[in-house]
C-alpha cells in the first residue's frame, strides 16, 4: 500500500489562503446587522427641526435631546430589506431600463459603429482620438451616471486604439478616466446626484452651473493626462506599461468581418431616432425634472423603437433587454439593500444620535475644512460600498444632519459626497465595474495604480479647492 505524504511546505501553501473581501451583499448585510445591534447599544435621540421657506426641514443646532430607546424586533430586521426594495422601486426600475437600452445599442451595432466612424475620420491625426472619444463618454456618464458602460466601451475602443498605433493601456485609460470624471462631477445623474439631492431636500439637479464648471475642469485635466501618456507611446512604444507582453495583438485578432464601418439605412434612421431621443431626455431632465419613473419609461421606449428599426424581432428585443437587465442587476439591488440600512437606523431612532456624535468630532473645524472632512469620510466609505446610489441612501441622511450642524450648505455636502464616492471608483478594487474593466482590458491593478495615482493627487487637490470655494460663496445656501 502506497502512502502519499505531502511536503510540509506544500501543506503550508495549500492551507495559506489569500484574504478576499466578502461580496458586497455580505458587506451590506453585516452593516445591516451592526445597525440593528446599534439600536440596542446607541441611545435614541433627536434634534428639533425647522422648515425653511423652500419647505426643507433642517436641524436646529443645540437642540439634541436623548429620548426613550426604541427596541426593534427580529421582524423589523427581516422586513427591512423588502421595505428598502419597495422604497427604491422607482430607482431599480430606471436602472434596469437603462441596461436594456444600452444592450440594444450594443447588439444593434450602433455603439461600435459610432466609435468606428469617429476613428476612421482620424487616420491622419490619430492622437485626436483621445479627446474626441473621451469627451462624449464623459458627457454621457455625467448625464446618466452609467459607469457600467465602461464594460461595453472596452471591447470596442481598445482594438481601435491599438490599430491606430497606441497600446491597450491607452484604451483602458481613455475609458476609465473619462467615465470617472463624468460620474464624480455629475450634473443630472439620477442614481447619485438625484438621490442625494432628494434626500437633502434640494431642488432636483440644482446647482448645475457650478457643477458644469467642475466637470469641464476635471475632464479637461483627465484628457490632458491620457493625451500625455498616449503621445509618449506614439513616440516610443517602449514607454508602455504593457510593452512586450504580446496581449495587444489578441484584441485585433478578435475583430470579425462583421466590424464593417458602413451603416445600413436602418442604422442611419436609428441614429436619428437616438439623437432625437437624447434631446427629449435632456429636456425632460432639465425642464420637466424627470426622475427614475419617467427616465425608465423613456429608456424602455427608445430601446424598443431602436430595436424594431434595426430589424430585431420583438422576441429578440426581449432577449437583449434581459441581457441588459443582468448587467445592471447587481447595482440596482444594492440600492434597495442599502436603503434597508437607513430604514433600520431611522426606525431605531438613532440616526440623529450618530449625526450628533460625528458633528462633535469635527465641530471645531471651520465650515470649509468640515466640508473637506466630509469628503474624506465619504471617500473611505466608498471602499465598503461600491454603489454610489447605495452610499447616497446610507450616508446622505447623516451628511445632511452634519452639514446643518456645522454650517456647511447642503449643496456643498452633496458635492462632497459626489467627490468622495466618484473619484475613488478607479482606485478601490471594491468599486463598481472598475476591476471588471481592468480585466477586460488585460491591465494589471498594480500597473494601473502606478498610472492613476498622480492624476488622483491632482484631482483631490482640485476637489478640496472646489469644496472650499463652494463654502466660501455659500453655494446653495438659499435652497435650504
Amino acid at each position: 500500500m502506497e502512502v502519499n505524504i505531502s511536503p510540509v511546505s506544500e501543506v503550508k501553501v495549500k492551507n495559506k489562503k489569500k484574504f478576499q473581501l466578502p461580496h458586497v451583499y455580505v458587506i451590506l448585510f453585516i452593516m445591516m446587522a451592526l445597525g440593528f445591534l446599534a439600536t440596542y447599544l446607541v441611545p435614541s435621540g433627536s434634534f428639533q427641526r425647522a422648515e425653511t421657506a423652500t419647505g426643507a426641514k433642517v436641524i436646529i443646532p443645540g437642540t439634541f435631546e436623548y429620548g426613550n430607546n426604541v427596541n426593534l424586533t427580529l421582524f423589523d430586521f427581516i422586513f427591512a430589506i423588502p421595505n428598502g426594495m419597495v422604497q427604491a422601486g422607482a430607482i431599480i426600475f430606471g436602472g434596469l431600463m437603462m441596461g436594456g437600452l444600452v444592450a440594444v445599442l450594443d447588439k444593434s451595432g450602433l455603439l461600435p459603429l459610432g466609435v468606428r466612424k469617429i476613428a476612421s475620420l482620424l487616420q491622419s491625426r490619430t492622437i485626436l482620438v483621445v479627446p474626441i472619444l473621451m469627451t462624449p463618454i464623459a458627457i454621457f456618464t455625467n448625464i446618466t451616471g452609467a459607469m457600467e458602460m465602461s464594460l461595453l466601451y472596452i471591447p470596442i475602443i481598445v482594438p481601435l486604439v491599438i490599430k491606430m498605433g497606441f497600446d491597450r493601456f491607452t484604451g483602458c485609460a481613455l475609458v476609465l478616466v473619462s467615465t470617472v470624471a463624468g460620474f464624480a462631477t455629475a450634473v443630472t445623474a439620477p442614481a447619485t446626484l438625484g438621490i442625494a439631492q432628494q434626500i437633502t431636500e434640494l431642488p432636483l439637479y440644482s446647482g448645475a452651473l457650478y457643477r458644469v464648471t467642475i466637470f469641464a475642469t476635471m475632464t479637461t485635466i483627465g484628457i490632458a493626462y491620457v493625451w500625455r501618456y498616449a503621445r509618449k507611446i506614439q513616440r516610443n512604444p517602449e514607454f508602455s506599461y504593457v510593452y512586450g507582453d504580446g496581449k495587444d495583438q489578441s484584441f485585433i485578432d478578435r475583430e470579425t468581418e462583421d466590424s464593417s464601418e458602413k451603416s445600413s439605412k436602418r442604422q442611419k434612421l436609428a441614429f436619428i431616432v437616438l439623437g432625437l431621443g437624447i434631446i427629449v431626455m435632456l429636456y425632460g431632465l432639465f425642464v420637466w425634472k424627470w426622475y427614475f419613473i419617467e427616465l425608465g419609461g423613456w429608456y424602455a421606449f427608445l430601446g424598443i423603437a431602436i430595436g424594431l428599426i434595426c430589424g430585431m424581432t420583438p422576441s429578440r428585443i426581449a432577449e437583449v433587454f434581459h441581457d441588459g437587465f443582468k448587467m445592471m442587476l447587481l447595482g440596482v439591488l444594492l440600492i434597495g439593500i442599502a436603503r434597508s440600512i437607513s430604514i433600520i437606523l431611522e426606525s431605531g431612532n438613532i440616526l440623529d444620535t450618530i449625526v450628533f456624535g460625528i458633528s462633535r468630532l469635527v465641530g471645531s473645524l471651520p465650515g470649509e475644512l468640515a466640508a473637506v472632512g466630509m469628503l474624506g469620510i465619504q471617500g473611505l466609505f466608498n471602499f465598503l460600498v461600491g454603489s454610489g446610489s447605495g452610499q447616497a441612501m446610507i450616508m446622505m441622511p447623516i451628511m445632511t444632519g452634519i452639514s446643518d450642524l456645522l454650517g456647511v450648505t447642503r449643496q456643498t455636502a452633496v458635492l462632497a459626497f459626489q467627490f468622495g464616492d466618484g473619484f475613488t471608483n478607479v482606485l478601490y478594487p471594491t468599486a463598481g465595474p472598475f476591476m471588471a474593466t481592468l480585466a477586460l482590458a488585460h491591465v494589471g491593478y498594480s500597473k494601473w495604480l502606478k498610472f492613476i495615482l498622480p492624476l488622483m493627487g491632482i484631482w483631490i487637490v482640485l476637489c478640496i479647492l472646489f469644496l472650499v470655494t463652494a463654502q466660501l460663496i455659500s453655494w446653495g445656501a438659499g435652497l435650504q
